[in-house]
């Protein structure tokens, strides 16, 4: 099955944001394009601001004027729905509603010939459930394009429990026609991105209702130790609190409210008190004219130990031993099967975060995860009223003189940027084995449709094949809500890696 042919016309049905990024990519990639709006002058006015980007691509040098021209003669507002009857693909980008998106695609039907493909763009609520009235569901699937949609690669092509599979296919050739990046996912609350990313916002705020860290220091720790392009708090604040706490209630509602997708109240109060981000000048942060941003927490200067002594290798934090040589700290390394501590002269101990607390053992600083500690800038610390104040100091020395930032934040399981890895790993095991997507796709889909700088699959290649069911294993212990059990899936996938490492 092939791309539609460039001479089949397409449509987009809802001119806002999205449908005129929507619009735009299938103009530049050689379509003549329809634009449909059901208020009226709507598709003329988003056809002049198609055009004015058109212009701007072409003062970048992005696209010549001959093809600028060209694209612009195919680009023609449609006044009724009657008007799209000739077209090989509609595309949907109207309110986020059941009911509308239903009643316009039970309209179109109507219209259009029987092999006409007919997308929805919705990024919330079931494909299936719209389309299950249609009589020819076959041919309905979901195009979830990101915003902004010219620049963004990322379409997740989402199969209903109805769609045909050479539906599916056709629009997935197309959207690789169209220079995007397609992935195939089943119909399923969040997709892909939705569903696996939602532990990124969700353990910044427990980190956050847990009086362990403000804002700035979380986002900080999320960057330069994890790092993700930008921490929690920034992007909900670009993203706009209400639609972003909007597809986490829905993700949560549309999973008969597990758990693990629970919303933050602290996130519901944000929304509650209009303070919606950088929209209306004030969210997390304060995004008025000449406000200062708060600084993240970063701990005094201290002298570094004068040696440590390793008790294993420390797991994924194993390069730090080089990080620690190379400053010139003297290492003693003590064999160990599976040991993550450091000994600190004080004779307290250094752990990486394992879904445990400080104040469970006797003198213990954890530190946190890094994605990679040569390059981290920054590195968390927590500890516990009862920690020796000289092994916090020696802790917090030791990473100073591997050139790190230091921030000390309170005594929470898997700290800030080990519980976030962990689940999302988690979840992308559950997706994998309940069919919603493959493992290159779940990577693929979540570092281009959010940026993260592994997928899910190769975080946990990188990590270990046991880090994220222990973190969380642990985590449970102390939280025994469900929200930190670790799946089945992942269960499965820790025993098997188990077992290859150990087969007797």
């Amino acid at each position: 099955m092939t791309a539609l042919d460039l001479s089949s016309p397409v449509a987009v049905v809802g001119t806002g944001t999205m449908g005129q990024g929507i619009a735009q990519v299938a103009l530049v990639a050689g379509h003549p394009v329809r634009l449909y709006d059901a208020a009226p002058g709507r598709a003329r006015e988003a056809a002049v601001a198609i055009d004015a980007r058109l212009d701007r691509l072409v003062d970048k040098g992005r696209l010549d004027a001959a093809a600028r021209d060209a694209a612009r003669a195919r680009l023609e507002p449609a006044q009724a729905l009657a008007e799209l009857a000739d077209c090989a693909l509609v595309v949907e980008a109207v309110l986020e509603r059941l009911d509308v998106k239903q009643q316009l695609f039970g309209e179109l039907e109507d219209i259009v010939a029987e092999d006409c493909l007919l997308a929805t763009n919705t990024s919330s609520l079931s494909v299936t459930a719209i389309g299950g009235a249609l009589r020819h569901p076959g041919r309905f699937l979901g195009l979830h394009f990101f915003n902004p949609a010219p620049l963004l690669p990322l379409v997740e092509v989402v199969s209903g429990f109805a769609t045909d599979v050479a539906s599916a296919t056709r629009a997935y050739e197309t959207a690789r026609a169209w220079g995007k990046t397609p992935v195939a996912c089943a119909d399923t609350p969040g997709f892909i991105v939705n569903r696996i990313a939602r532990p990124f916002y969700a353990e910044a705020f427990a980190v956050y209702e847990a009086q362990a860290a403000d804002p700035a220091t979380i986002d900080a720790v999320l960057r330069e130790s994890g790092g993700f392009r930008m921490g929690a708090f920034e992007l909900t604040d670009l993203i706009g609190q209400d639609v972003n706490e909007a597809v986490t209630r829905s993700v949560w509602q549309s999973f008969f409210q597990d758990v693990r997708f629970t919303p933050s109240l602290a996130q519901r109060r944000l929304v509650e008190s209009g303070r919606l981000g950088r929209k209306t000048g004030h969210g997390w942060y304060d995004h008025t004219e000449g406000a200062e941003r708060p600084e993240p927490h970063t701990a005094d200067k201290e002298q570094p130990p004068a040696h440590v002594v390793a008790e294993g290798r420390l797991g994924p934090a194993r390069e730090l031993l080089d990080l620690i040589r190379e400053a010139g700290i003297q290492v003693r390394e003590e064999d160990e099967d599976n040991g993550t501590r450091l000994v600190l002269p004080s004779g307290g101990q250094l752990v990486l975060a394992d879904g445990q607390t400080s104040v469970e053992f006797r003198d213990v600083v954890y530190f946190d995860l890094a994605l990679d500690y040569r390059k981290a800038t920054r590195i968390a610390l927590a500890a516990s009223q009862d920690t020796s104040p000289r092994t916090l100091a020696e802790a917090t020395g030791l990473f100073q003189a591997l050139g790190k930032d230091v921030s000390v934040i309170g005594d929470v399981p898997g700290m800030i940027v080990a519980r976030t890895v962990a689940r999302i790993i988690d979840l992308a095991h559950d997706a994998l084995v309940k069919g919603v997507a493959t493992k290159e796709d779940i990577d693929t889909a979540m570092r281009l449709g959010v940026n993260y700088p592994l997928g899910p699959f190769e975080w946990d290649d990188r990590l270990g094949h046991d880090f994220a069911y222990e973190v969380l294993d642990e985590m449970h212990d102390r939280d025994p809500s469900g929200r930190y059990a670790p799946s089945l899936a992942l269960f499965r996938h820790s025993c098997a890696a188990e077992r290859r490492e150990d087969p007797s």
